[in-house]
């Protein structure tokens, strides 16, 4: 007899191994289904609590892994129920934090389906069809198993797959990005250089150069979207960019996207400041989602980075 079929009959610590074993996918899931990693990693501990606890009730029927998605998926949408907000006037999800590219996990993972602009349109559908899409497109559940799962119909579950695709056409980017994280994608890896070195410059106008005229920015959770090429630099310049010094940067990837952590010197040693995480499209940056200081920790940056350390120089807030 597996494992997977005599759950009442094993010690916890050989229940925490076999859970273990699939912490990073259901990471990921409750990633896509709450938009922050911090969320997310609170809900898969409770989804390991809620299935030892439950562990009696498993009968085989399923993989234990599909048992597992079942718990982790239902505590997210206890989650959501009593603590998501709409996303914010303009399309904002302030909630929203950025995961890590960890290798050798990060290959497995769809880029289409952990990009930021894919994790803003799905935190605006209704969290069950959230579920559903998230289930239906991306774990790739059977309509029967997704209704069993929500206690709907399978013709309600692919009512609700319909109307969450059009959901996500309506606020996912009508242009994909360019970038692929290859090592031959040497055009947006010129264009991640020139930003860099713009920024290291302070050069607002070669920073233009780089935007598009549709180009968006965020920073969150702070409040404030800015759409197009003037809106931005129009920001920049108001926020004193201009006149900033002592910065570096860090070429790194966030969410399978091209990404500079900036860091600023300060007496010793140059601490975090933002990373700026970049969506290219048409050969120019369509997007810049920045993030504050606090999130280098969980993206595996250094603390702080010492005047003789090797790495290349830029930055911006």
């Amino acid at each position: 007899m597996s494992a997977d079929t005599r759950l009442h009959e094993v010690d916890e610590p050989e229940f925490t191994g076999l859970a273990r074993r699939h912490r990073k996918e259901l990471h990921v899931h409750c990633y896509r289904m709450l938009g922050s990693f911090e969320d997310a990693e609170d809900t898969v501990q409770e989804t390991f609590l809620r299935a030892w606890r439950r562990r009696e009730t498993f009968e085989g029927r399923s993989t234990f892994r599909a048992w597992l998605y079942r718990i982790a998926t239902n505590a997210c949408l206890d989650l959501l129920a009593k603590i998501r907000p709409e996303p914010a006037v303009g399309g904002e999800v302030p909630w929203l934090q950025p995961y890590p590219d960890d290798a050798p996990e990060a290959a497995a993972l769809a880029r289409e389906t952990i990009e930021l602009a894919y994790l803003v349109a799905v935190q605006h559908l209704a969290p069950r069809p959230r579920a559903v899409l998230i289930l239906r497109d991306v774990v790739g559940w059977p309509a029967k198993d997704v209704a069993e799962l929500l206690g709907d119909s399978v013709n309600s579950v692919n009512s609700a797959l319909q109307r969450a695709r059009a959901g996500m056409r309506a606020h996912l980017p009508a242009e994909r990005q360019d970038w692929t994280g290859d090592e031959d994608d040497a055009a947006t890896r010129e264009l991640v250089r020139r930003y860099t070195e713009a920024s290291v410059a302070t050069d607002v106008d070669a920073l233009a150069a780089l935007l598009r005229e549709d180009v968006r920015c965020s920073m969150p959770p702070t409040p404030g979207l800015r759409v197009g090429r003037e809106a931005v630099v129009n920001d920049w310049v108001e926020s004193g960019f201009e006149s900033m010094t002592g910065l570096r940067a860090v070429l790194t990837e966030v969410n399978r996207q091209p990404a500079i952590a900036f860091y600023q010197w300060h007496e010793d040693a140059y601490l975090p400041l933002a990373i700026d995480v970049l969506r290219i499209a048409g050969g120019l940056v369509a997007e810049i989602v920045t993030f504050h200081a606090d999130r280098f920790p969980q993206l595996g940056l250094p603390e702080k980075i010492f005047e003789d350390a090797v790495g290349s120089g830029a930055g911006r807030s």
